[in-house]
């Protein structure tokens, strides 16, 4: 589809509980390893917050752009993979005889 059948979504990239303690424990861990300072609770979910609402939205359009890339090469191929012989009776009938 073009882009004048492309619609906005105004939407907010939120993660599951699960994975979000996990992103948190993570980029603690990151700081651990790699800053001088330690990076605390609340500073965890304030630096994830913010790298879902300035970055995750730039992750997620390119994600959706790289799944239709792939439908769109599956779709082209489908005419090699699903292909019906076309009017085949009377060569059939042929045989037949």
């Amino acid at each position: 589809m073009g882009s004048l059948y492309r619609r906005q979504l105004s939407m907010t990239i939120q993660l599951k509980t699960d994975i979000r303690k996990q992103a948190i424990e993570s980029l603690q861990r990151y700081f651990d390893l790699n800053m001088d300072d330690k990076l605390g609770n609340l500073q965890a979910n304030a630096l994830l917050d913010f790298l879902l609402e300035e970055i995750g939205p730039s992750i997620y359009n390119q994600a959706v752009n790289d799944a239709q890339n792939h439908l769109q090469t599956r779709v082209q191929e489908l005419d090699f993979e699903v292909h019906a012989e076309e009017f085949t009776y009377w060569s059939k009938q042929k045989k037949r005889s």
